[in-house]
């Protein structure tokens, strides 16, 4: 089976992990900072705090904009169920906007339509690897002072107009997860503009104590306190190690994903029963996923059939995602219901992601396109 997406781990990312395993620090130690200035330096911006996941990023962003009850946090209803959850762990409640049926990105239209007095942050998903129109959404912001956070979980070393993801948004999340860019295994990071989010955030992945165990050690002292209730979403030196060795391939891999697409595009021109996502103009895609949503006659139960048969012939076809208003948890708490995005709700059925990653051969690639072809040509018979 050839994956939708792989982690690449080398001789180089092992001696970094293992150089960990024999140092003091496994955990809250030096590799964690040197990760965190890599990010920060790659993406150009003041702060990154490392955290256990992108879940835990998006979570410190709500926490530090001081999210609660009673709040609104308009979210893109196509994406991982993380992005809303990170409101409602809060006790915020997620509105859910609809998306470019063309590109599945969050509708700034629609989410004009959908600010109210409650609305206390607007989050873009930078969906498989295309960043959000962060200008349009930025013009319905400023007026009402509504802060913006980027869910960049997919889109790691992607551009808009010339400036990267990671200073877009006021904050940003970032995910390490085994299929994205680069891995630290389970890990994550929140990219911060303002110097007083950094500081709620590292308070906020550590319990809320305002020091960690390291800098009481280097300062001698026991002491510390609890300003704010927190969680342990630390990343170990272990995970940081691993993350800092993969930096350095960053951009070679984004290269060789971008070709993959390349290629995908060429292959794919002028299919009739399915259709690539459009790019749009200024973006430098970071292709986390190659998604195509097929012809609406599929429906459903078509999407379903044609993932059953490529899986067959060994491609590891995948969805992403459903949308999440219909999930039972939100129709239940929320009282959502089908209708509510209509573009989201029709993409849903028929989007299907094929293998895209940086480890793929030309041969594995070309193998993709020949079953996608087959069998939507065996379709069409």
């Amino acid at each position: 089976m050839i994956p939708y997406g792989r982690h690449s781990i080398d001789d180089d990312d092992i001696a970094a992990v293992a150089g960990v395993l024999r140092s003091d620090w496994l955990t809250t130690g030096p590799a964690v900072a040197g990760f965190e200035q890599a990010v920060a330096g790659y993406l150009d911006v003041p702060h990154a705090v490392a955290v256990n996941t992108g879940t835990a990023a998006l979570h410190a962003a709500m926490a530090v904009l001081g999210i609660g009850p009673g709040d609104e946090v308009i979210v893109p209803c196509l994406t991982f169920v993380a992005t809303a959850n990170a409101a409602v762990f809060q006790g915020a409640r997620p509105v859910f906007a609809d998306i470019d049926p063309a590109t599945l990105l969050i509708d700034p239209r629609d989410v004009a339509r959908r600010v109210t007095p409650r609305t206390k942050a607007i989050v873009g998903v930078d969906y498989a690897g295309q960043p959000c129109d962060w200008r349009a959404l930025r013009a319905i912001a400023e007026p009402h002072e509504i802060p913006l956070v980027a869910d960049g979980c997919h889109a790691l070393g992607a551009r808009r107009d010339g400036i990267a993801v990671g200073r877009l948004a006021d904050l940003t999340a970032l995910s390490f997860h085994p299929v994205k860019h680069i891995t630290t295994a389970e890990g994550g990071m929140l990219i911060a503009l303002d110097p007083a989010h950094d500081r709620k955030a590292r308070a906020f992945r550590s319990h809320g104590i305002d020091t960690d165990w390291r800098e009481r050690a280097e300062k001698g002292t026991f002491s510390y306190a609890m300003t704010s209730l927190g969680w342990n979403y630390r990343l170990p030196d272990v995970n940081c190690a691993l993350g800092t060795s993969q930096m350095k391939k960053l951009d070679r891999w984004l290269a060789r994903r971008r070709a993959i697409a390349a290629i995908y595009d060429q292959a794919f021109a002028g299919a009739n029963a399915f259709t690539p996502l459009a790019t749009e103009r200024g973006v430098e895609h970071a292709y986390h996923l190659y998604v195509i949503r097929l012809d609406a006659s599929y429906g459903a139960v078509g999407r379903a059939e044609m993932h059953a048969r490529l899986r067959a012939r060994g491609i590891g076809a995948n969805v992403h995602y459903p949308v999440v208003h219909l999930h039972p948890f939100y129709r239940e708490r929320f009282a959502t219901a089908p209708g509510l995005c209509p573009a989201g709700e029709q993409a849903a059925d028929l989007i299907l992601t094929l293998p895209l990653h940086q480890g793929m051969s030309d041969t594995e690639v070309a193998q993709v396109i020949d079953a996608v072809l087959a069998e939507t040509r065996a379709r069409a018979a």
